[in-house]
């Protein structure tokens, strides 16, 4: 199993998100999947190493993370849980922030929570300074052993980590929109803050919302809210067409499937993939990932046919 480090803790280099689980306003929870096809996922990711999950309170409105938990509960085995706070304008006062954190550790049923994120960087009612204070506290009062941030700029990510210095306690993950359609860290000064404060890159969407599957077809749209996206509409879906080919080359060349040369570029790239899967087999293609490696040769043609997303 090819692992990376976050914090002191040793865990899979590919993870695993939650999103899907429980989400039926951008996903269709409910509709044509539910909860025996995430259990799969989560019985099946397990099984082939991977045990660090991704979730937030607001996916599904605590719904991912009750699952989760209730998952969690039935497996002997330690894993590594992320969830996230959302810091929406009506919440303020730090009870507030107390109190969410509480919610996260009763419904993931947990006692500590390993890695907890800034969902994202909107500080309007709660100065950034007084949330960071709050998460630290919870830190040292033994809720939380990791903190992380989401969303955040290499600006931000520096002043977050500057405030949690002077705490005493270490910002640990940046978790950003990253893979080979959206490549932006890597010329917006991000990666290379990231990499200056040691701070770790988790990639969320790492295949595009599933477009770097290269399954989907003008007469096989996805369902859902992706139908909105202009990348998975027929012109979208014909641009993207020498990207497709070249994955599907490599694919062939490595035994691999397109999916999990998507994945194995942003491993190489120093980042923690968190693909979602909402069932056993989507798992499985995932942990497909590790084991292996792109060559030079192939991250460079990668590279250059995803130039234009930097």
């Amino acid at each position: 199993m090819q692992t990376v480090t976050i914090g002191s803790d040793t865990i899979p280099a590919v993870g695993v998100g939650t999103w899907q689980w429980g989400d039926n306003l951008f996903w269709t929870y409910g509709k044509d999947y539910g909860v025996p096809q995430v259990k799969a996922a989560f019985d099946n990711a397990v099984a082939a190493g991977l045990t660090f999950f991704d979730t937030a309170e607001i996916y599904g409105n605590g719904e991912s993370e009750r699952l989760l938990g209730e998952f969690s509960r039935r497996v002997n085995r330690p894993l590594f849980i992320a969830t996230k706070y959302f810091p929406f304008p009506w919440r303020f006062g730090t009870a507030v922030i107390e109190k969410a954190i509480d919610n996260s550790l009763a419904r993931l049923q947990v006692k500590r929570i390993d890695l907890y994120q800034i969902h994202w960087p909107l500080h309007l009612l709660i100065p950034e300074k007084t949330l960071l204070k709050t998460l630290a506290k919870a830190v040292k009062e033994g809720k939380i052993k990791y903190l992380g941030v989401s969303n955040y700029s290499a600006s931000q990510m520096r002043t977050a980590h500057k405030i949690l210095a002077d705490l005493g306690v270490p910002l640990v993950s940046n978790q950003v929109n990253y893979s080979l359609l959206v490549r932006k860290i890597e010329s917006n000064g991000v990666l290379d803050a990231a990499q200056e404060l040691g701070i770790k890159i988790i990639a969320y969407s790492p295949l595009a919302q599933g477009l770097l599957t290269c399954k989907y077809k003008n007469t096989n749209p996805p369902k859902g809210a992706r139908q909105l996206d202009g990348r998975f509409g027929p012109k979208g879906l014909d641009q993207l067409q020498p990207l497709f080919r070249l994955l599907q080359d490599i694919a062939n060349q490595q035994g691999r499937t397109p999916a999990q040369v998507a994945l194995n570029w942003v491993i190489r790239k120093g980042a923690i993939p968190i693909p979602g899967a909402k069932n056993g087999d989507q798992a499985l293609q995932n942990a497909g990932a590790l084991g292996w490696e792109l060559t030079d040769v192939e991250m460079a043609q990668l590279d250059r046919a995803t130039g234009s997303y930097l």
